[in-house]
């Protein structure tokens, strides 16, 4: 027998038939789930001066995450930024299945509870399509970050959901504490 975690039960159990209910599906492909979760953090331009940040970010990304971060380099030269084509500019993940599952519950029942006067994630930070990104401005929330410099990072998270009345509702019911 695999492990699951919690989070994945949950969607499984209680959420699927809530969905079904709530919006009519008949088809159970029609189900929105969440696909991937993508974490990126951007370096600034003291990443850009100085490569050991993009070691210190990309490291913390992975112990975040669980999973090795891959550095992202510039597209293009932009003058007005100091900026040159090839330089490294952010690290992202993409987590998928059980190490995205893992996250999100590390997300929801660990680190957002450790955030100073947290009130929810915003609610309007849905795109249209069914996907939902937020900003995290210090990843010391989550406990195995030990380093003092408070860096941020963005968390998106890809749903199969068509709008956003549906992603959601399923956000809400895999335990997400949007706003009120």
């Amino acid at each position: 027998m695999s492990h699951t975690t919690r989070i994945k039960d949950r969607y499984q159990q209680e959420v699927v038939p809530q969905l079904k209910e709530e919006f009519g599906y008949k088809n159970p492909h029609q189900i929105p789930k969440i696909t991937k979760v993508v974490i990126n953090s951007g370096f600034g331009r003291e990443g850009v001066q100085n490569s050991k940040i993009a070691d210190e970010v990309s490291a913390d990304l992975t112990t975040i995450a669980g999973q090795k971060a891959i550095i992202r380099k510039a597209k293009k030269s932009i003058a007005n930024f100091k900026l040159r084509e090839g330089v490294a500019i952010g690290a992202s993940v993409t987590l998928r299945d059980k190490k995205m599952y893992e996250f999100i519950d590390r997300l929801i029942t660990v680190a957002l509870p450790r955030v100073r006067d947290f009130r929810g994630i915003p609610k309007k930070a849905f795109d249209g399509r069914g996907n939902y990104t937020f900003g995290i401005s210090e990843q010391n929330i989550f406990p195995e970050i030990t380093s003092d410099k408070s860096r941020g990072f963005n968390a998106t998270f890809v749903t199969t959901a068509n709008t956003n009345e549906e992603a959601k509702f399923l956000l809400e019911k895999l335990g997400f504490p949007l706003r009120k």
